[in-house]
């Protein structure tokens, strides 16, 4: 348990250090688009891939405190036997979902990304390093899951 707060701490830091830096550029955006006069050419596109960090990175740490939305309502009514197989049955289903869709889906579009070379238009950085969040993010869901499965036993 020792590593799953060394990386919940990691993976928040990291959210913190994202959000502030999509702060600072959006209100730079806002400075040189009605201070300056002339936006600045690549705030826009800097915030969009933030958040897609953000948001991506966020649902990884959400998943991992265990504060992600739930329907309830059948596992409240249950007894504590049940609960426990219904929660393992729900982790196992995240477990596939994040290796099928986020893990191997993401690593995909990461390296067709990376092999046709496309840039950002106006950061000129390569999308394979925008989109490697997403199997980043699936292998953390991975590793929480896989650790309340543990856990539960």
């Amino acid at each position: 348990m020792e590593f799953r707060k060394k990386v919940d701490h990691l993976l928040g830091k990291a959210l913190i250090l994202i959000m502030g830096i999509m702060v600072v550029n959006v209100l730079w955006q806002v400075f040189t688009r009605f201070i300056v006069g002339t936006p600045s050419s690549f705030t826009d596109e800097l915030a969009r891939y933030l958040m897609i960090w953000l948001g991506v990175l966020g649902a990884a740490y959400v998943a991992g405190k265990n504060m992600h939305v739930a329907i309830d309502v059948i596992p409240l009514r249950s007894n504590e036997k049940s609960q426990k197989v219904m929660r393992r049955m729900v982790y196992v289903l995240v477990i596939g979902f994040a290796f099928a869709a986020m893990v191997v889906g993401g690593l995909r579009l990461v390296y067709i990304t990376y092999t046709l070379d496309q840039q950002s238009p106006a950061l000129q950085i390569p999308l394979a390093y925008v989109y490697a969040v997403i199997p980043i993010s699936g292998a953390l869901i991975i590793y929480y899951k896989i650790s309340d499965i543990l856990k539960i036993s």
